[in-house]
């Protein structure tokens, strides 16, 4: 029996992926080479905007993993932008979040589940990835989490 296709777990969760996000700065939005593709990080968004908030001051736990999650989606969106068949990942390597929080703030590594969790859901066992999850004091316009992930691709 064949395990279902990356692309058939998606829709069973109901996601459309974006497009790639267009960089606002100057970076590009991901770099391949070899057989590793860096994804850019990208911030959490909302309606189009920046997802605004800080983790203990304005902002819960629950609803900055949701944000995590949203951008789960749209890093696959690049990563598909960037190999053409998500189904051609070998295996999800790191993800790495940045949390913008209080200093007292200490669930990061919930927050970041929002993304890790939906990775794990879309690749299965290959979902399954080393990660680091930090507070910081900003992030760019005032996104409440950002998120970027190494990939091996086939």
């Amino acid at each position: 029996m064949s395990t279902p296709s990356v692309y058939d777990r998606l829709t069973a969760l109901g996601i459309t992926l974006p497009p790639a996000s267009t960089p606002a700065a100057a970076y590009v939005p991901f770099v391949r080479t070899g057989n590793l593709v860096f994804v850019s990080g990208h911030i959490a968004r909302r309606e189009g905007k920046a997802w605004i908030g800080q983790l203990g001051r304005d902002m819960v736990t629950a609803t900055a993993k949701h944000a995590a999650r949203s951008i789960a989606i749209d890093l696959l969106g690049t990563l598909h932008a960037a190999v053409g068949d998500l189904n051609d990942i070998e295996r999800i390597v790191k993800v790495m979040s940045l949390v913008n929080s209080t200093p007292d703030y200490t669930e990061h590594h919930m927050v970041t589940n929002g993304c890790s969790e939906l990775l794990a859901e879309v690749f299965g066992d290959k979902g399954a990835h080393a990660r680091s999850a930090f507070g910081v004091a900003q992030l760019p316009m005032g996104a409440c989490v950002e998120i970027e992930l190494i990939a091996q691709v086939k």
